[in-house]
């Protein structure tokens, strides 16, 4: 397809498109003249990533780009791909470790994963991104006084189980370990805003038959 109709297809202005081309954030078409390129169903798979990434997700385009780039690393095993392009994200600062309530939090998340039977593979160490927003997440409930013990956390931790289940079956409905990995991205963006706004429409549910 020619720039018009990629455009048309994805959503995105050919403005953006070209400004993605000059970024490094979609892969070159391919040249019919020397001033007309053709772009094929990878393009637009990719233009959709990028659009979910930066309109809809609200990361930046250093982020995205590094992303993508993660995404796209075949020297990792897909296992390894998949997390990579993941925690490229953007994701909470190192928690202080001089903070005695980081290190409260810390002994809880580690009591989690324990109890969850979670092992610390790559995606579970103290420096992955996610690791480091949990913790930084229960230190804030510790120093404000509110429950956020084993007992509060694991009921959570199964919920996220079943979740993780769910998020990639459908995954794994792309054909290509590419397609899989750029799924994983997009999904994460924007999934999680849809749980949120799920789990605060159950509170409003359960709250009415409560009281």
């Amino acid at each position: 397809m020619r720039l018009a109709e990629l455009s048309e297809r994805s959503g995105v202005s050919t403005a953006t498109i070209k400004y993605y081309l000059r970024e490094g954030l979609l892969q070159p078409g391919r040249r019919i003249s020397a001033t007309q390129a053709e772009y094929g169903e990878d393009h637009l798979r990719r233009l959709r990533l990028v659009r979910a990434l930066i309109q809809i997700g609200g990361v930046p385009v250093a982020a995205a780009r590094e992303v993508i780039a993660a995404a796209e690393d075949e020297s990792l095993d897909h296992h390894l791909r998949l997390g990579a392009a993941t925690q490229a994200l953007p994701s909470a600062e190192e928690p202080a470790e001089d903070d005695p309530a980081v290190e409260t939090a810390r002994r809880s998340v580690e009591a989690l994963l324990e109890r969850l039977g979670w092992s610390c593979g790559p995606g579970l160490d103290p420096h992955n991104p996610a690791h480091r927003r949990l913790v930084d997440s229960v230190a804030a409930l510790v120093r404000l006084g509110y429950p956020c013990g084993i007992e509060q956390l694991l009921p959570y931790g199964r919920l996220a189980a079943q979740l993780a289940i769910t998020d990639l079956d459908m995954v794994e409905e792309q054909p290509t370990p590419t397609g899989q990995i750029e799924a994983a991205v997009a999904l994460t963006v924007l999934y999680e805003p849809v749980l949120l706004s799920l789990r605060r429409m159950a509170h409003a549910q359960e709250s009415a038959r409560r009281f």
